[in-house]
């Protein structure tokens, strides 16, 4: 497997209602240079988490020992900007497994589903709700079930669906990646190889 499968996620949250969240902002150009997925989460968000002499900025959501949990909430044009992938493993490596947003960027919304990271995308009242939940208590929890595609707040029990596609769903349920998803149906080729003219 390229990364944990994703089936059903209860997690507290951290909030981050800014909107047009761009990639750069995510994680900085100058930290593109490894090719590797490791490392990222260090510099995730690394701008707006450290003032210049590398202190952390004690007014950065991420700086605040209040918000924790796996589940990254967004607002609204999420991973806008440039398509550098490296911003998805920068999610990823921080710790988060889900990014909720009332809007993705297309391309950031397909890295993400490429590396484990599941991006869902709900309405702009429910995320509200969600943003108001999470300031009023800091240990409210989400459930975010992949298989029946909902989105729950689990204090109150108002719950959302979202939309993926069935192609990634089951690749991150399985916890592949495209290649994982090919050699998991080599024999399928296989076989059907075998019954092309030659």
């Amino acid at each position: 497997m390229a990364y944990d499968s994703f089936t059903i996620l209860k997690s507290t949250a951290v909030p981050l209602p800014i909107e047009n969240v761009d990639t750069d902002q995510i994680i900085p150009a100058r930290f593109l240079k490894a090719t590797e997925r490791k490392g990222f989460g260090d510099n995730l968000f690394r701008d707006w988490r450290y003032n210049p002499d590398n202190t952390p900025k004690q007014d950065f959501v991420l700086n605040d020992p209040t918000f924790k949990g796996k589940i990254l909430v967004g607002g609204k044009n999420f991973g806008s900007g440039s398509s550098r992938e490296h911003a998805a493993w920068a999610i990823y490596d921080y710790g988060f497994r889900c990014v909720i947003s009332s809007f993705f960027a297309d391309i950031f919304r397909g890295n993400c589903l490429n590396i484990g990271v599941l991006p869902v995308q709900i309405s702009p009242e429910f995320l509200e709700r969600i943003f108001a939940a999470i300031y009023a208590n800091p240990d409210t929890e989400l459930e975010v079930n992949l298989p029946e595609q909902t989105v729950t707040l689990l204090a109150t029990g108002e719950k959302e669906s979202f939309d993926i596609n069935s192609y990634k769903k089951g690749n991150m349920m399985n916890g592949f990646d495209d290649i994982d998803y090919l050699l998991n149906i080599k024999s399928d080729i296989q076989r059907f190889a075998e019954t092309l003219p030659l």
